[in-house]
């Protein structure tokens, strides 16, 4: 037997190793674009939770932000309207659903259930109508919470809807205070 023959697998096997991990090495290339292509871009990342500064909102209005490219009511409400909003009657509502993703879905819509603290003051709603979209104006309407000038849907203190094609209440987000003042969206 020669010295060639010795080392004929050696060099078989090294060129089979060597092909197989240069395959590796190209389908890795070829597949990470594809697979890091469907990863939501650094904008969408950057929009999923935003923090806002609610210490000069004073008691009765209202401030507006948009998240995630749409208006988000955040309402500082009078001792009247939260008691407007908690002495109204479930079976009055449209909707009793409280439509908060803060909480289980089949929550009832109760004040309580929508507000963000327990006293009742913070109010956080998406500003979209939940009949085709458009933006209610807010201290309007039979309410005196929100009016949607489009097709006329009328909302409460609390966001629920009370007269009008609107299906549902004001969707409250996912929505949380950091601290005193400070809210976080998302």
């Amino acid at each position: 037997m020669s010295h060639a023959d010795d080392n004929a697998g050696t060099r078989r096997d090294f060129l089979y190793y060597a092909t197989a991990g240069a395959g590796v090495v190209a389908t890795g290339a070829a597949v990470w674009p594809l697979v890091n292509q469907m990863n939501p871009s650094a904008d969408t990342r950057a929009l999923a939770s935003i923090m806002v500064d609610v210490s000069g909102v004073a008691v009765g209005t209202q401030l507006t932000v948009k998240w995630r490219g749409k208006p988000v009511f955040i309402r500082r409400r009078t001792d009247e309207e939260i008691k407007a909003a908690r002495d109204t009657k479930l079976d009055d509502l449209v909707d009793k659903l409280a439509e908060n993703d803060n909480l289980d879905a089949a929550s009832d819509a109760s004040d309580q259930n929508r507000a963000l603290d327990e006293k009742g003051e913070w109010l956080v709603t998406m500003g979209v109508c939940t009949h085709l979209g458009c933006v209610p104006l807010d201290h309007a309407g039979d309410f005196g919470g929100w009016f949607c000038p489009c097709h006329g849907s009328h909302y409460d203190t609390a966001g629920r809807i009370r007269k009008g094609p609107a299906p549902r209440n004001l969707q409250v987000p996912v929505v949380k205070f950091e601290n005193d003042t400070t809210i976080k969206l998302g």
